[in-house]
């Protein structure tokens, strides 16, 4: 048995991961220690400026010491630092890599959009895996990119990134302001587009299943349910109808600041971007519903994505 950290690095949150990692019949298998999130914006205004700003680094500089500490403390022998769409993005990226080596020892990756796909598969296909003969997307939307990955019980078939996330879409149509219908309209648009060219790659007429990952897709599951507050284990695994996940999305959409953040399931990080990254899950799923011929109504939310991915790329690796 071995301990690993692993750490995911986005345009909105930075997240730890500390597990023991054992080897079944079927695979490598993982076993928490330790789950962080922190909501750093890491991607504040990169759309617009094309750099990180120095207040955003020094935010996520913070939660890297706090991780560093965590690491120590918990006695993890391998880390990985996996950094995604933001920092691909990013003029100045490479005096964050320096700053992230300096504080973890390791040598932060970069890793480009398919490959961060692949890890958001194997993360979430590691506690759902496809059922033999079926089709599952797995789409993690993120707040610089979304990752869409097409596969079945022998793996990824394909996948595709895109640059449509819940800050770069809140940062070019709405900030923190309730939008307009117009907005609304602008917004759809931009999306639908983006599908269209992800429809190049990714076939949805031919998915059988949704699995949907990470915060965004995560907190309006928590809507969806009614829960009063977050609840991992309500959320993880939770298959519902579309249907009564677009209403959740409508609701999103037309609550003021003040309302969102007074949802006891919203972390304070999210209520900013939220509205934007449900109206981008609602796209994909009418995306998917449309393309199916309606044989998709329902989509799964998992808890476990690219951060167990990370972690389960350490498995067999020698220290």
């Amino acid at each position: 048995m071995t301990r690993v950290a692993a750490i995911d690095c986005g345009t909105n949150s930075i997240r730890l991961l500390i597990a023991d990692t054992a080897q079944d019949t079927n695979g490598p298998v993982l076993t928490d220690v330790l789950r962080q999130m922190r909501v750093v914006r890491l991607g504040q205004g990169v759309d617009a400026t094309g750099e990180f700003a120095p207040e955003a680094l020094e935010r996520t500089y913070a939660a890297i010491d706090e991780y560093a500490g965590l690491i120590q403390e918990h006695g993890a022998t391998k880390i990985r630092f996996v950094a995604t769409s933001a920092t691909r993005d990013a003029k100045n990226r490479g005096e964050f890599i320096d700053a992230v080596r300096e504080r973890l020892g390791v040598e932060p990756e970069v890793v480009p959009g398919d490959e961060e796909a692949a890890l958001s598969f194997a993360g979430a296909a590691s506690v759902a895996p496809p059922a033999p003969g079926t089709t599952v997307l797995v789409v993690d939307l993120g707040g610089g990119s979304t990752e869409f990955v097409l596969g079945t019980e022998h793996g990824p078939q394909a996948a595709r990134s895109m640059n449509m996330g819940c800050v770069r879409l809140t940062e070019r149509y709405w900030g923190q302001e309730v939008p307009t219908p117009e907005q609304i309209v602008a917004a759809r648009a931009e999306v639908n587009q983006v599908l269209d060219q992800a429809a190049e790659t990714i076939d949805f007429s031919a998915v059988d299943s949704i699995i949907g990952v990470a915060g965004t897709i995560t907190t309006l599951t928590a809507s969806a349910l009614g829960l009063a507050a977050y609840d991992s284990a309500a959320i993880h695994g939770a298959e519902l109808p579309i249907e009564r996940l677009q209403a959740s999305i409508e609701s999103m959409l037309s609550m003021d600041r003040q309302n969102r953040a007074s949802l006891g399931y919203m972390h304070p990080g999210r209520v900013d971007v939220i509205a934007a990254g449900a109206l981008i899950y609602g796209c994909i799923l009418e995306r998917v519903q449309q393309a199916s011929q309606g044989r998709v109504v329902t989509a799964t939310a998992s808890e476990h994505d690219i951060l167990d991915g990370i972690a389960l790329g350490l498995c067999g690796e020698k220290s």
